[in-house]
This record gives C-alpha cells, structure tokens and sequence, in this order.
C-alpha cells in the first residue's frame, strides 16, 4: 500500500491548502519536461498524481482515511456490513476478496449526456460493448485492472502559466469480440465516480487506439487535464476471420450435395442465408457474398464481403448398400 500522505510529504491533519501547495511544488520538480528519461522521477511524478487525486478531494480523501487501499470499495464495504471488524474485512485498510480492486466498473444507468467530455472521435461519440471488458473492476464481477500503464503527457500547457502542464495521459485496453466490433453500442462507465457514456463505433479495426480527450489525470497548476487513450482489442471468432472489412468462412458440405447440387444454409453477422450450391462443386471452392462482410469504419452503409469456402466432407462409414452403389457409380 502507498502512503499517499507520506507521497505528498504532508501530515494526516493537513488542510486541503496545504495538500494543493504540496502537489503543486512536488509536481514541478517532478514533472517529465524537467526530467527526461528519468524513469525514477517519472515513476514519482505518477505516485504525486494518484495522490493528488485522492487527498485532493475531500470526498475521496475521507473514504482513503476510513478505509486505506481499500478506499475506492467504501460503498460496498458499508453495504455488505463492513464497517464490522469480522468476517475478513472492515475499516483501517484491510482485505477483503469479494470486490475487485481496480478503480472502474461497467453500469447500465441511462440518462447521463456524453457531450460533457467534448467530441471525442471527431463527430460522435463513443463506447463500449456491454460486458465485454478486460478491465474496469470495482463493482462489476469477473473483470480484471483496466490500465496497463500510466504515463505523464509531458507537455506544457499551451497559453497557461509558465509552470502550468498538462495533466498525465492514461492508457489502457478494452478488450471485445468480433461481433461487437460490428455494431455500435453506447454504454455508460464509471470512471474514478464519474459516469460518462461513449460508443465504440462499428468496424473498429484491431488495435485502433481511440482518445477520450480531458479524460486523464489532473492538470498542475491550471493546466488542462490529460487523456485517456484506449487500445480496442478485438478478440478472434470461432467462425469469422476478418482481413480488412471481408470475412472468410468455412461451411462443412457433403459429398451428395458437392456431386449433385442443392441448398445450404450459411451464418452471417446479419442472420443466415440460403445459398445455391452448383453440381459438381470442387473442394475448398469459394463463393463470395457482397455487403455481408464487416462494416467499413464510420461509412454508414457500407460493408465488406463475405467469403465462403465449402469443406466437402467425405463419408467414413458406409453401410453396405450405400458402398454398393458407390462401386456401381465407380464402375459406370
């Protein structure tokens, strides 16, 4: 466990005056433009800032000194009964497994305006994909930490005070499954008690990195407030494989239908469909579907294609009369 009070080099009992000059001071000598590859001073000016942004709200700051490490699960402790020393958890930062200790949870509540964090992907908003997270825990279940890593922006503040800087940029990864990938769902968070909704948009591309801008940490000394930077990772599917907005796809056809011809019934990501399969369809031959690939990224309306491999399957067993009548056709 950090000691935020000790990170700020204040007492127990300072002010919030106090704490504000105590960052402000610590957060320049500390600052990336005034030491670059220091990974020392780097690694302190993050520890500054996560102080910062507890003690430097009272509100946080109270729950820190009720409940230390365990500050950001206050609510929970105190409905599940917590502020009872039994049972593994309680008050004066000890454990307790029932909660997930990130600093982020998913929620459903509606209601709340996204226009409050400005344009974040030039002409929209955007979100993520219901409970497909790899990270923000606190009280959504089965989720792990959400950030990978925190970094100061290193940046001055442009027309600020001669010692105002930009807040730390974060970094972090959203993990979703291809098939969310294609459709574009808003959805509330909670980041750090503020609720904001967002939407990834459909056609997101593996990797893409999208910017929440004001969405980082603290500005010093009036300086804007940093980003949050999220890397989309787009999980492999079972079915689909994705090469730009086409998907490839294999369906199992027997052998009767490859001889003879007739109709199959073949998944996309828009339902199924019933195709038409020529006599004497070859093995891994292809057809390609148009517009039922992946959604091409902010074109409204347009879709890749979908290209289908028929995997003729041959019979393993055949009951006696079924190799009869291949041995006619062999021998005619």
């Amino acid at each position: 466990m950090i000691d935020y009070y000790k990170v700020l080099g204040v007492s127990k009992t300072a002010s919030q005056d106090e704490i504000k000059k105590a960052y402000r001071k610590l957060a320049r000598e500390y600052h990336p433009d005034k030491n670059k590859d220091n990974e020392a001073a780097k690694k302190k000016f993050q520890e500054i800032n996560e102080a910062n942004e507890v003690l430097g709200d009272a509100v946080k700051r109270k729950k820190y000194d009720d409940y230390g490490s365990n500050w950001k699960q206050a609510e929970q402790y105190e409905r599940a009964g917590g502020q009872q020393q039994s049972g593994g958890y309680g008050r004066g930062g000890s454990s307790y497994g029932g909660f997930n200790g990130g600093g982020f949870s998913s929620g459903s509540q509606g209601g709340y305006s996204y226009q409050d964090f400005g344009d974040i992907f030039g002409g929209g908003a955007g979100g993520f994909s219901d409970g497909d997270f790899s990270g923000f825990g606190g009280n959504s279940s089965g989720y792990s930490s959400f950030f990978e890593n925190l970094f100061g922006s290193g940046r001055r503040a442009g027309g600020g005070a001669p010692d105002a800087y930009k807040g730390q940029d974060y970094e972090g990864q959203v993990s979703i499954t291809l098939r969310d990938a294609a459709k574009t769902q808003p959805q509330t968070i909670n980041v750090n008690g503020k609720l904001l909704r967002i939407t990834i948009p459909a056609g997101v591309a593996n990797e893409q990195k999208l910017k929440l801008k004001g969405q980082g940490g603290q500005g010093v000394n009036g300086g804007p407030a940093g980003d949050l930077i999220l890397t989309i990772i787009v999980r492999p599917d079972p079915v689909f494989r994705r090469d730009g907005n086409d998907l490839y796809a294999s369906v199992p056809l027997d052998v009767y239908t490859a001889v003879l011809g007739g109709d199959v019934i073949i998944n996309t990501l828009s339902g199924r469909v019933k195709m038409t399969v020529k006599p004497g369809t070859q093995p891994d031959s292809k057809v390609r579907l148009k517009g039922k690939g992946f959604p091409v990224y902010k074109k409204e309306g347009r879709f890749g294609d979908l290209i289908v491999s028929y995997h003729v399957q041959i019979p393993q067993r055949l009951s006696p009369k079924q190799r009869e009548l291949f041995q006619e056709l062999r021998r005619s």
